[in-house]
C-alpha cells in the first residue's frame, strides 16, 4: 500500500507559533487548503522549506521531493487534471524556474491551475553570499514565465505575502484556470518577524466567484435555433469532470438526437461509446466527424481547443454550411505571446460562458420548447471502424494498436483512468465512458511531461476506486523518466506502458514528408531520430529508480500477461513499469504539413 502518509515524517520541533516570514507563506499554503508541494531543493527558498517542515510539520501540504524541477510541476499538473484544483510546486531561483518554464507551459496551455512559489537573492545586495547568491538573484523574475501565467507578484513584506497569496490562489481557481507564481526574497524569508504573528483574513471570504452563464437573450437565441428542427453537432473541448456535468452533457444530447464529437487534446467529456458519439476521438476531427458536420444545421463547441483549425479542411467544400454556435471563456487568457489562442473561428452567436453552465441553461430553455419529448429515435451515429484483429503468431511483433487491444483484455472490471495515450492511439478500439476514463495531453505539446503527469493523477487518485495507467511514447518517457523515483518512494501507484519504437518517430515521418516534398532519398529519415544501437534499458532504468519492471515485451504472445501483472503490483499500491517494444507506425491517421499545408497520412 501506499507509503505517502508515513513518508518524511520530522522530529517535532514543537515550534508552534510563527516566528519567520516564510511561516507566513507556509500558513497560508495550509489556509488555502493545499495538500502537496512538489519540489526539487534549493538554497533561494531554504526559509520557506524549512517553514514546511518544522513550523507546519511537513503536513497540509506535505512535500514530495522530485529530481528535476519539471517533473515537480508535471506532477502538479496532473493532480489538476483529475481535481481542477490547485497543487504546490517550488522552484529554486532563476535556474529551477526556467527548468520547470516547459511545464508551467504547459499547464498555461492547458489551462491546469498549479500554485507555483519561487524565490530569488536575497534582493538586498549586502545580504547576498559571493557568486551563487549573485547569480541566482534577479530584478524581475516573474518576467522569465509572465506571458503564460494568470498572475505573477513578488511581495516586499510579511503582510505583503498574505494578500499576493490570496489573490494568487484566487486567479488560479478562478475560470478560465490556470497557473499563477509567486516569488519569495530569500532575505525576507529568513527575516523574523517583527510584531508577532502576522494577521491572516479569513481565507473563506477570498473565494473565486462561480463562473458566469450565459445571458438570457443569448440563452433564448440558440434554444430556438436548436428546437427548431434541424440537425445539431455538439463539439465537447474542456468540460469539467464532475459527474453531474457529464450527465447534463448526455440528456442535452439525447433530447436533440444531436451528434457528439469530441478529442483527445481534453480529458473525456461525453461517452465515446454512447450511440450518439461520432467516429472516435483524436487530435483532429476524422472523416465521420467531418461529414456530421457538413450536414448539421447548427453546431455548438463547447470550449474547443482549436475550432477553426478544426473546421479549416473543410474549407474546400465551402464550410460548415449550419449556424455556428461557440461558448468558451478562454479569450480572457488571450495575449498574443505566443498561439495557444489559435485561429480565430466565425461564430454567428459567441457566448462567453462556462461551457457545462450553459449546457445546463440550454436543457433548461430547450426542453420546454419540445414538450420535454426527446427527438432522438435511437438511431446511431456513424462509428470509426477498426481493423479487422489480424491473425498473429504469440511469437509475432507488436504494433501500437495491440496495446489497446492487449490492455482491454487485461484490465477485467477495474475502472481504468488513462493520463496519456501514445500519438495516433487506436481510439476506435478503446472507450472512454465515464468521467476521468481519460485526462488528455499535456496542453503545450512538449516531451517530459508525461511520466510527471501521470504521478500528479495518481496522487489524486490514490483513494479512489481507480487504477492509473499511463502509455507513454518512448521519447516522452526518457525525458521525463527520473521523475519515476517520486512515485516510488512515495508509493503512488501508476502503471506506466511505454510503448517504445525506438525512435522518435513522429520526426521520422517529418522527415519523410521533407524528403518527398523535395525529391530526396526518404531511407535516410531515421538519421538523428533512431533511439537505437544501444537499446536503452527502460525497465532497468525503471528498477534503478525503485520500481518492479518488465521489459522488453517482444512478443505479442507475452503481452497480455505482463499488462495483468502489471495492473495486479498497481492495486497492490505500488507504480509498475512495462516497456513494450513495439514497430514503428500509427494505428489512426496523423496530420503531416507538406508544401505549406496540412495533410493526412497514416504510416505503419
Amino acid at each position: 500500500m501506499s507509503r505517502l502518509s508515513e513518508s518524511d515524517r520530522p522530529v517535532p520541533g514543537g515550534n508552534k507559533p510563527m516566528e519567520w516570514v516564510s511561516d507566513v507563506a507556509a500558513e497560508m499554503l495550509r489556509r488555502l487548503g493545499i495538500k502537496y508541494v512538489s519540489l526539487n531543493p534549493g538554497a533561494s527558498y531554504r526559509g520557506f522549506h524549512d517553514s514546511l517542515v518544522n513550523y507546519l510539520g511537513n503536513a497540509d501540504p506535505q512535500i514530495l521531493l522530485c529530481l528535476h524541477e519539471d517533473h515537480a510541476v508535471s506532477i502538479a499538473h496532473g493532480y489538476a487534471s483529475v481535481t481542477d484544483e490547485p497543487m504546490g510546486v517550488v522552484l529554486h531561483s532563476n535556474v529551477g524556474l526556467m527548468h520547470g518554464l516547459m511545464g508551467v507551459f504547459n499547464a498555461w496551455c492547458d489551462r491546469a491551475p498549479v500554485l507555483v512559489m519561487g524565490a530569488t537573492g536575497p534582493v538586498d545586495a549586502p545580504l547576498r553570499r559571493p557568486w551563487i547568491d549573485w547569480i541566482h538573484t534577479a530584478k524581475d523574475q516573474g518576467a522569465l514565465l509572465r506571458n503564460f501565467v494568470k498572475y505573477d507578484d513578488e511581495p516586499r513584506s510579511a503582510e505583503a505575502i498574505v494578500e499576493t497569496m490570496l489573490r494568487a490562489n484566487l486567479m488560479a481557481r478562478q475560470d478560465p484556470k490556470g497557473p499563477v507564481y509567486v516569488c519569495l526574497d530569500a532575505g525576507l524569508q529568513e527575516t523574523r518577524l517583527r510584531d508577532g504573528e502576522v494577521e491572516i483574513p479569513d481565507v473563506s471570504r477570498f473565494r473565486p466567484p462561480p463562473p458566469p452563464p450565459a445571458d438570457a437573450a443569448t440563452v433564448e437565441a440558440v434554444a430556438e435555433l436548436l428546437a427548431g428542427g434541424g440537425r445539431a453537432v455538439l463539439m465537447f473541448g474542456r468540460m469539467s469532470a464532475r459527474t453531474e456535468d457529464w450527465q447534463r452533457r448526455c440528456e442535452l444530447a439525447e433530447l436533440l438526437g444531436a451528434g457528439v464529437i469530441t478529442d483527445l487534446k481534453n480529458r473525456s467529456a461525453f461517452p465515446t461509446g454512447h450511440a450518439l458519439h461520432v467516429g472516435a476521438p483524436s487530435n483532429w476531427i476524422g472523416a465521420a466527424g467531418q461529414e456530421e458536420l457538413m450536414a448539421a444545421d447548427v453546431v455548438v463547441a463547447f470550449d474547443w481547443v482549436d475550432l477553426a483549425g478544426s473546421l479549416k479542411p473543410l474549407a474546400p467544400r465551402g464550410g460548415v454550411p449550419g449556424k455556428i454556435v461557440t461558448c468558451t471563456l478562454d479569450s480572457y487568457l488571450h495575449n498574443g505571446w505566443s498561439a495557444d489562442h489559435f485561429g480565430l473561428p466565425a461564430s454567428d452567436i459567441p457566448v462567453l460562458a462556462d461551457p457545462d453552465i450553459f449546457v445546463g441553461q440550454l436543457l433548461d430553455a430547450v426542453s420546454p420548447r419540445l414538450g420535454g419529448v426527446s427527438r432522438w429515435d435511437g438511431a446511431a451515429k456513424p462509428k470509426s471502424v477498426p481493423p479487422e484483429n489480424e491473425e498473429k503468431s504469440p511469437d509475432d511483433a507488436i504494433s501500437p494498436r495491440d496495446i489497446a487491444l492487449a490492455l482491454a483484455e487485461a484490465r477485467g472490471g477495474r475502472a481504468l483512468t488513462l493520463t496519456r495515450v501514445p500519438l495516433g492511439w487506436a481510439s476506435d478500439s478503446w472507450e472512454f465512458n465515464e468521467p476521468l476514463d481519460y485526462l488528455g495531453n499535456d496542453g503545450g505539446g512538449g516531451l517530459a511531461s508525461g511520466p510527471g503527469n501521470a504521478i500528479g493523477a495518481g496522487l489524486a487518485l490514490m483513494d479512489s476506486e481507480r487504477t492509473v495507467v499511463a502509455i507513454l511514447g518512448d521519447g516522452d518517457f526518457m525525458q521525463g523518466g527520473s521523475a519515476l523515483w517520486t512515485a516510488a518512494h512515495y508509493g503512488i501507484p501508476v502503471l506506466f506502458i511505454v510503448s517504445n519504437n525506438r525512435s522518435n518517430f513522429n520526426d521520422e515521418v517529418h522527415q519523410e514528408a521533407m524528403a518527398t516534398q523535395r525529391g530526396r532519398p526518404v531511407e535516410n529519415r531515421w538519421i538523428g531520430q533512431r533511439i537505437d544501437e544501444p537499446a536503452i534499458d527502460l525497465a532497468g532504468y525503471a528498477k534503478a529508480q525503485g520500481l518492479r519492471s518488465d521489459g522488453p515485451v517482444t512478443r505479442i504472445g507475452d503481452l497480455a500477461g505482463a499488462l495483468r501483472q502489471g495492473l495486479e503490483a498497481v492495486d497492490g499500491g505500488e507504480p509498475y513499469l512495462i516497456d513494450v517494444v513495439v514497430k514503428p507506425g500509427y494505428s489512426s491517421p496523423m496530420v503531416t504539413r507538406a508544401s505549406g499545408e496540412a495533410s493526412t497520412g497514416t504510416a505503419s
